[in-house]
């Protein structure tokens, strides 16, 4: 489910909305506004890094392995 970041062309509002299907077709409107007039682009997503980095995230990943035991 991709999160678009839209600008308000009309009041220069910034906000963003969950879209649930890349081919639903949906009204979006300003949320100060209402205005239809309306710039899209992609969001940033996060992908639930520790704020330990790479090691953090590996570390806690070999934990969970099954042990074979």
């Amino acid at each position: 489910m991709p999160i678009y970041e839209y600008t308000c062309i009309d009041c220069e509002t910034h906000f963003e909305k969950l879209v649930r299907s890349m081919a639903q077709v949906i009204e979006v409107r300003c949320p100060e506004c209402g205005g239809t007039h309306l710039k899209k682009g992609w969001s940033l997503f996060g992908t639930g890094q520790a704020a330990g980095g790479d090691g953090a995230i590996a570390s806690a990943a070999g934990s969970c392995a099954p042990t074979g035991t």
